[in-house]
């Protein structure tokens, strides 16, 4: 029974789980002051891209909680210092991806904040991601959200978000389309 056991583990750790089999769930934050929103601008050798504000939810996370851990690391920003977030958009990402883990499907959760001048001010204006090895720096660039239609931004909001009438306008469908390895390749 024992070699049955030490079969059946030694087995089960060289098979890999199937692509997609795991959902992660991603919080991300447009973070408007005026016309303008924030988003973190990564400059890699032969690319450029920028993403809003936010990360994976923790196990055990609310979704709230998630999106102010973020905004406070990546922005500094408390969540005092912002209207309530406003859930923007859902977009269901499904995208194989370079390495040998096999990619989670990806829930992006967009929300919307406005902040005041005054708080934009006192933000941060660099980001570090941990990369294995040190760190990645990324900038924090203040963007009019109705120039966001061609940005190289992941997830692709582009151009819903540059279709915004103004950026308190009302959405009626919050979803996005899905990204797929058919409508998108991983930079």
């Amino acid at each position: 029974m024992a070699g049955i056991l030490a079969t059946m583990t030694s087995n089960s750790r060289e098979v890999m789980a199937p692509d997609f089999s795991r959902i992660k769930i991603r919080v991300g934050a447009l973070v408007f002051c005026g016309n303008d929103v924030a988003l973190i601008r990564r400059d890699r050798p032969g690319s450029t891209h920028f993403t809003p504000p936010g990360g994976n939810v923790e196990h055990g996370e609310d979704l709230l909680t998630a999106l102010r851990r973020e905004l406070a690391e990546e922005l500094d920003l408390a969540h005092s210092q912002a209207d309530a977030p406003e859930l923007l958009w859902v977009i269901d990402q499904m995208v194989s991806r370079p390495g040998a883990t096999p990619p989670p499907r990806k829930l992006h959760l967009i929300y919307r904040l406005h902040i005041t001048p005054d708080v934009r001010e006192a933000l941060a204006t660099e980001e570090y991601d941990e990369v294995p090895g040190g760190h990645e720096v990324g900038l924090i660039d203040w963007i009019d959200y109705r120039t966001t239609a061609e940005l190289p931004i992941f997830p692709p909001i582009g151009p819903a978000l540059a279709a915004l009438p103004d950026p308190l306008a009302a959405v009626t469908d919050a979803a996005l389309p899905a990204v797929t390895d058919e409508n998108y390749v991983w930079v």
